[in-house]
């Protein structure tokens, strides 16, 4: 049997601290609702002293979800702990997060005070506390850069003054991972009344080290993880929660795991990544768009023989479909061969010998190849104008009307017309192509970057769109935002060879 390792997701106050993150309610509630399906166990829904906004939003979540714990977050003030109070009042499971800096440069420079009356005040912010709720989380911000001797004698402290966890936070991400899990070690060992809380990790990233040192704490007893989707947080931001639930799954033999339904991870971190408008790195472990993707030749081989080979996550475990095989000019004639067979080409040796020589030279110049290209490769000529699909002609209205779209597009060797409105110009020119094809379509990611400075930018677009069991990826570039918008989702189209949607089916 495996221990039970607590999930405290902090997406909607620490990860909303990130600027340019934050969320309205009805995003926020959103977000909640996602993580309580994920099996969060504590959601920190805010620190509600800090707007008007943050204390109606933790209100607002203490309606709409039921199961994990509502969390709020004060200062050792006891006007926090009355507004944290009031905002948890309708939760069915609440918790008030209380705490103070402990560390020589949060005791003397930033609270001008003394290791004494942090610790009075550290007691008296639990006390008050309790006398709202049962459930109090103390933190000992800072404790990354504690004195461990002084860090002990708080622990203490405010669990006999009634803390049921204690947060023991590496605040600015400095510890390296034995000193943070020996930190947590000493604190077993030495606190006397350590058996009647649960210690809890809240590690950032500034040195890249904060799901490690949030495993060392749990491997040195810490029960509760502090984390976010996709680690965002304050700077460099926080411990992932993908990260720790999906290395615990990897290693059952440390025999300690969470409540977290992981093939909701991905779902999770696209909401998150699309309300917040962060974009997740490509390759970011687990939910970076990469880290199921093989594009070197001998991995590739590896992974088609034997998935294991390379992968050490079933994509699938985590809400993928499947990993992606692209197919580069470091693709070996396994992943060719693969790819050739999905599209119902069994060729010779001879041909494939000639086929992977055309690849090789056509992958050098375009990157990636898609399926379109591989028609051409095999000369493939009538399937190739069959499924080709190009834009020919796009105009876009908006602003204060009703964003619409009329986009012409050009199957083969003749051209069709749609026109649709959307809640913006790209979602209306998107709307009017998926008129025009055979294949449902999803468009799944959206990323736009500047290239260039200035009003003249220009914009490279990334989308990723899926079709059934597969997941593509377009790319386009061009000063006209809107149509490299439309460029990548036809680029998209063209690695998933859609067909045209005849007039009747239309009708």
């Amino acid at each position: 049997m495996s221990e039970r390792l607590y999930i405290f997701d902090t997406t909607l106050r620490d990860g909303e601290q990130v600027p340019g993150c934050q969320l309205n309610t009805t995003e926020k509630i959103e977000v909640a609702k996602l993580l309580e399906a994920l099996g969060v166990d504590i959601i920190e829904a805010g620190f509600p002293i800090s707007s008007p906004g943050d204390f109606n939003s933790v209100l607002e979540i203490s309606k709409a979800v039921s199961e994990p714990t509502i969390c709020a977050l004060t200062r050792a003030v006891e006007k926090d702990i009355d507004v944290a109070a009031d905002a948890l009042r309708l939760a069915k499971r609440k918790r008030i997060h209380t705490g103070i800096g402990v560390s020589p440069q949060h005791i003397y420079d930033k609270l001008r005070s003394t290791p004494e009356e942090i610790l009075e005040r550290a007691i008296a912010a639990v006390k008050y506390a309790k006398r709202y709720v049962e459930d109090v989380e103390f933190y000992a911000e800072d404790a990354g850069r504690a004195d461990v001797v002084y860090l002990a004698r708080v622990v203490e402290a405010v669990i006999a003054a009634g803390a049921t966890v204690v947060n023991i936070p590496d605040t600015t991400g400095y510890c390296l991972p034995n000193e943070y899990g020996a930190k947590i070690k000493y604190l077993m060992d030495h606190v006397p009344n350590i058996d009647r809380a649960i210690l809890s990790t809240h590690c950032h990233n500034d040195l890249g080290m904060a799901t490690a040192n949030t495993l060392s704490g749990v491997l040195n007893g810490a029960r509760q993880a502090e984390v976010t989707i996709n680690g965002i947080g304050e700077r460099a931001g926080n411990t992932s929660l993908e990260e720790v639930v999906m290395t615990l799954r990897c290693h059952k033999d440390v025999a300690i795991d969470t409540g977290i339904d992981s093939r909701l991870i991905t779902k999770a971190s696209h909401l998150v990544s699309s309300l917040m408008n962060m974009p997740v790195q490509p390759n970011k472990a687990i939910v970076g768009r990469n880290a199921f993707a093989h594009s070197s030749g001998i991995h590739q081989d590896g992974v088609l023989k034997d998935r294991q080979t390379y992968e050490i996550i079933d994509p699938q475990d985590i809400g993928l479909n499947e990993s992606v095989i692209a197919l580069t000019a470091r693709s070996g004639r396994a992943a060719l061969v693969h790819r050739l067979e999905l599209l119902g080409y069994d060729l010779t040796q001879e041909e494939l010998d000639a086929t992977y020589e055309k690849f090789l030279a056509l992958a050098d110049k375009k990157k990636e190849i898609h399926d379109y290209d591989l028609l051409y490769l095999v000369g493939d000529i009538d399937r190739m104008k069959q499924q080709s699909v190009a834009l020919k002609f796009l105009q876009v209205t908006t602003g204060t009307l009703v964003p619409t779209a009329t986009v012409v597009l050009k199957f083969g060797d003749h051209e069709r017309m749609a026109i649709a409105t959307g809640n913006g110009p790209v979602d209306a020119a998107v709307s009017a192509i998926k008129t025009l094809i055979n294949e449902k379509v999803v468009l799944t990611e959206f990323l736009m970057q500047a290239i260039t400075r200035g009003s003249n930018d220009v914009g490279r677009v990334h989308v990723q769109v899926a079709c059934g069991n597969r997941t593509v990826h377009g790319f386009a570039a061009h000063t006209d935002t809107t149509r490299a918008s439309v460029e990548a989702f036809l680029d998209a189209l063209r690695a998933l060879n859609v067909t045209e949607r005849k007039e009747e089916e239309e009708a």
